[in-house]
């Protein structure tokens, strides 16, 4: 059984079945392992091998990042996935943060470098000339190393929601582990078709997309993620499988819906951080199957969806998943529920998600012990996620540590505010947070994107927040903002910290305010762009 990627690959090199398909143009992977083969030496030939071998590729969802990847695996140095979201100073930092000494992309993210100080790095362009040239004149490869299951295939940066993103080590073991288990539970194999438009420099999409490929044979259809083109994509590449992370089941959804919808050959979609509403909806629209899990960049920690998950669960933890309070360093209590199904305990069953039994897969941030240390405290991994879990241990998530809420006495966590206003059916994206009360501690505000013509005003939310018999009076927003969009990080996550940075005034839309003690909410600014 292979245990690397290189294993997995060199195992395709005489595999005449369909590997990439893209715009209309479709690779064997045995003509896809002969053109890795070829970058990877045209990129040691250039490389000093007295440096770190690391090689960054700043490129989109294209077959020049399968290319990248592959090259990487058969070459037996390190890829480093840059995040093709990030400008500027920030992008030059997780360049040089990474050690990379080459650095490839295209003719669309070349003008991303213009101005920036990147002492030491080669930039490698595979739509120039000079490219071209490189790859005629290859020689035959010599890996730099033949890489064993430990060793690091890819640095991948974290997502940034609650900070500056951190190089991952991706240990080579990780796709092998990861594919199997979704290759057999739905039967993919070759002559189905992956289709991966979530970015391919972040571990989601390799160890949900391309780990599915790679370890069946199946062919991979890169793409970038439309919710106007989805169901086209699908249909013309003939998709059967499909990976997601954060909101894009949400932003498919508020597409208008049409009676041929199911009228595809998608068979089943496999992410992350969906809601209940959204997996149930999307399964029924498109007619597929949705498995929804949840494991962080680092990969220390994975819990899964079984059949019986209650609903606003995540499921059930690998072994050694649990929840502790970061203080006293003790596993919380049960979760208890009242008569309404509303969190009784939060103050005790509210802590942070961690691995007790140790690291898991992760092998460490690269160049960052600091950072590492702060994760891997008292023999366990911390992941920085608030969970609680109830009687049968099932999975809660309240957000992020920085999520917390000190509401007129009473700490109140994020995610179970937002999983309630997700039942409002005019919803489509929502996201909770603190901002500043103004006598003490702090002040509950949702920012809302509402489904695509869909109107709610401030009465009507409030009529059906009164319905909801599990949401706490003090977990009621004080300030609404009625948005056309929220910002994202590239893996589409919500980024809080930004919207929190803008406070209840700063940001656009409508903002809506409820004064304390009451029920009731009042327009105290208007964008007549956005619908109420």
């Amino acid at each position: 059984m292979a245990e690397t990627v290189t294993q997995l690959l060199e195992a395709r090199a005489n595999d005449d079945n369909l590997a990439i398909t893209f715009e209309g143009r479709r690779w064997t992977w045995r003509e896809h392992v002969a053109d890795a083969r070829r970058a990877a030496a045209a990129v040691l030939a250039t490389a000093d091998p007295s440096r770190p071998m690391h090689i960054g590729a700043l490129l989109g969802n294209t077959p020049d990042i399968l290319t990248a990847l592959a090259a990487g695996a058969l070459g037996g140095y390190v890829t480093a996935g840059i995040n093709n979201t990030r400008r500027g100073a920030a992008l030059a930092g997780d360049i040089l943060r990474a050690d990379c000494q080459i650095l490839i992309t295209d003719a669309e993210h070349r003008p991303l470098l213009d101005g920036l100080d990147l002492p030491g790095v080669v930039v490698l362009d595979t739509s120039s000339a000079q490219w071209a040239d490189m790859l005629a004149t290859a020689p035959e490869l010599t890996p730099y190393s033949v890489p064993t299951a430990v060793d690091t295939f890819m640095l991948i940066f974290t997502s940034g929601t609650s900070g500056n993103p951190k190089p991952v080590q991706l240990a080579h073991m990780l796709v092998p582990f990861a594919g199997p288990a979704l290759v057999d539970k739905y039967g993919i194999g070759v002559g189905d078709v992956c289709y991966l438009s979530m970015p391919l420099f972040h571990s989601a999409a390799l160890l949900g997309g391309y780990s599915v490929a790679v370890c069946s044979g199946a062919a991979i259809a890169p793409a970038r993620f439309s919710a106007s083109t989805f169901l086209a994509d699908i249909r013309r590449y003939g998709a059967t499988y499909m990976n997601y992370v954060g909101k894009p089941l949400a932003y498919i959804l508020a597409t208008e819906e049409r009676d041929d919808d199911a009228d595809n050959p998608l068979r089943v979609a496999f992410g992350n951080e969906a809601t209940d509403r959204d997996i149930a909806e999307f399964g029924r629209r498109f007619g597929c199957a949705v498995w929804d899990g949840f494991g962080s960049t680092e990969l220390a920690i994975i819990i899964t969806r079984e059949p019986g998950t209650p609903e606003g669960s995540i499921g059930k933890g690998y072994p050694g998943v649990a929840v502790y309070n970061s203080q006293t360093v003790a596993e919380c209590p049960i979760a208890e529920f009242d008569e309404h199904g509303a969190l009784a305990n939060p103050d005790e069953a509210i802590g942070e998600l961690v691995n007790a039994d140790g690291a898991g897969m992760f092998m460490g941030y690269y160049n960052d012990k600091e950072s590492t240390d702060e994760r891997l405290r008292d023999g366990m991994f911390w992941s920085g996620d608030l969970a609680y879990k109830d009687a049968d241990g099932w999975i809660y998530l309240a957000g992020r540590t920085a999520d917390w809420m000190r509401v007129d006495g009473e700490n109140l966590a994020a995610g179970p505010i937002e999983r309630i206003l997700q039942r409002i059916p005019e919803l489509n994206r929502v996201a909770v947070y603190a901002v500043p009360d103004e006598t003490v501690g702090d002040a509950v505000m949702a920012a809302m994107v509402l489904q695509d013509n869909a109107e709610l005003s401030p009465e009507g939310f409030a009529a059906q927040l009164a319905a909801q018999e599990d949401l706490s009076p003090k977990a009621w927003p004080r300030y609404v903002r009625v948005a056309a969009d929220l910002p994202t990080t590239a893996t589409n996550k919500i980024l809080k910290r930004e919207l929190k940075s803008q406070g209840p005034i700063a940001g656009g839309g409508q903002l809506w305010i409820r004064d304390p003690r009451s029920r009731t909410y009042r327009v105290a600014g208007a964008d007549s762009s956005v619908p109420v």
